[in-house]
């Protein structure tokens, strides 16, 4: 049994500030074996501006690097979040695993909005990289970093890989309802444990985060979501549940030829 944490924490996220020393000691006060962060978790929103910035850029690259610090003072044997890192002249938004103590990409983010609040095409670019699971603390997980949820073919996919837990870090708006859905079909057709973490609060440029963590069972059960009094919220994941459930219907159907 793997004890997983998942949560809302809040836009332009710095370990310098007092919210996060609040938040630091509520993980620790969960003990998770595993702790799954929202995208992008420290400094401000840059998609929300239209037009690239490298300046803006370099800024949350140097954000999210001091953030590492902070996540490797939490002392936890995983923690999966993701960060801005260069991709040619624009940035990759990479998923990594930290594992004791060691850094490890995990997967890149290919699919990205363009509108207003998200104008992320203009900032981040895809890699063709793919959609492969990863081995973290004995089990197989896949990560799918908010859109890429809603292309469920990648969720079924890394229940053909076995994975027992799919990974949701997003930042996303207020409208909640869509993506539980996609929480909900990605445990359906995977056979997997689906948890989810998300941004809350708004950028100074007024784009709003709902906040609205969730974790699935296998079979689209749902077990818990955070809220704005329960930040942080905790699950105990049976890797046995997912074995099973991806011998079961629907799982076991082949796809055509």
């Amino acid at each position: 049994m793997l004890r997983i944490a998942f949560v809302e924490w809040p836009e332009a996220l710095s370990t310098d500030d007092r919210q996060w020393d609040e938040l630091r000691d509520s993980v620790s006060a969960a003990r998770p074996d595993f702790l799954i962060t929202n995208e992008l978790p420290f400094g401000s929103w840059i998609a929300e501006h239209a037009v690239f910035s490298e300046d803006e850029a370099r800024a949350s690259v140097r954000a999210h690097e001091k953030g590492l610090t902070g996540l490797i003072d939490l002392h936890l044997p995983a923690i999966l979040s993701s960060r801005p890192v260069w991709n040619g002249k624009r940035l990759a938004n990479e998923a990594f695993v930290l594992e004791n103590g060691a850094v490890r990409p995990l997967h890149r983010k290919q699919y990205f909005p363009n509108e207003p609040g998200w104008f992320e095409s203009n900032w981040y670019a895809g890699d063709g990289s793919g959609f492969r699971v990863a081995e973290i603390l004995g089990i197989k997980v896949g990560v799918l970093l908010c859109t890429d949820a809603m292309f469920n073919e990648h969720a079924r996919a890394y229940g053909k890989q076995q994975a027992s837990l799919v990974v949701i870090p997003r930042a996303s708006g207020m409208e909640i309802e869509s993506w539980k859905i996609a929480g909900a079909m990605a445990s359906l057709v995977s056979g997997a444990y689906v948890v989810s973490s998300n941004r809350v609060g708004h950028s100074k440029g007024g784009t709003r985060f709902g906040g609205g963590g969730f974790a699935y069972a296998p079979h689209g059960r749902l077990l818990a979501e955070t809220t704005a009094s329960d930040p942080l919220q905790t699950l105990e994941m049976d890797a046995q549940v997912s074995d099973s459930a991806q011998r079961g219907y629907p799982c076991y159907v082949p796809e055509l030829e």
